[in-house]
């Protein structure tokens, strides 16, 4: 009798796998078909404007929401990750608004994680105390002077190939860097929010794969 358990529950265990497999399988699809496509230009819409699906808080996620069509951070330090796929060479630009003393920046082939992630980042800074401002390659290429006014909306335009990166404001280059030792090869792209009182707005969040 005992025998036929075990076999009852043998059987029971490798249709209960299968099932699970089969979960995983079709939740795998699944998100594959809700994930965003390149539009004719190659360039892929990761925010939908309304939710912030797709997107994962390494720390404090009551410091992100959605308000009129953006993605807005105001609260603890944090990182907003999107996490559709990670990229080694891409072009990654967005529209940003900050306000005075604001602090922020876009991250990309950036690591998951708490704190300040590993990873390359474009400066969002025009009046707060760190002297590195907006369109810097924070670390690498550092630049002193406010290029945007507090609480105007610009466009910022990272193109990052091989070990050498271009940051664009508002369509003008800013930053032309080559990394000698290329130091981070793939990752995430992200946005941070750098502390309380600094309140960033996102939108037209747009990557390209190159």
């Amino acid at each position: 009798m005992s025998n036929m358990r075990n076999v009852a529950r043998a059987v029971l265990f490798v249709v209960g796998c299968g099932v699970a497999a089969w979960s995983v399988a079709w939740a795998d699809e699944a998100t594959k078909s809700k994930a965003p496509k390149p539009d004719a230009d190659g360039w892929i819409k990761i925010f939908d404007g309304k939710t912030l699906d797709g997107w994962k808080a390494s720390e404090y996620p009551e410091a992100w929401s959605v308000k009129d069509g953006c993605i807005v951070g105001d609260g603890e330090r944090s990182h907003l990750f999107y996490t559709g796929r990670e990229f080694e060479d891409l072009e990654f630009k967005a529209d940003i608004k900050l306000n005075h003393e604001g602090n922020s920046g876009m991250y990309f082939r950036v690591a998951f994680g708490p704190e300040w992630p590993k990873g390359y980042e474009a400066q969002v800074n025009n009046t707060s105390k760190d002297p590195v401002k907006t369109g810097s390659l924070y670390n690498l290429s550092k630049i002193f002077d406010q290029l945007v006014k507090d609480d105007t909306w610009w466009t910022q335009h990272v193109i990052c190939k091989g070990n050498h990166i271009t940051i664009k404001v508002n369509g003008k280059t800013v930053v032309d860097f080559t990394d000698e030792k290329n130091t981070y090869k793939k990752g995430f792209v992200a946005l941070q929010q750098h502390n309380k009182g600094s309140v960033v707005m996102y939108k037209n969040l747009m990557v390209k794969p190159l």
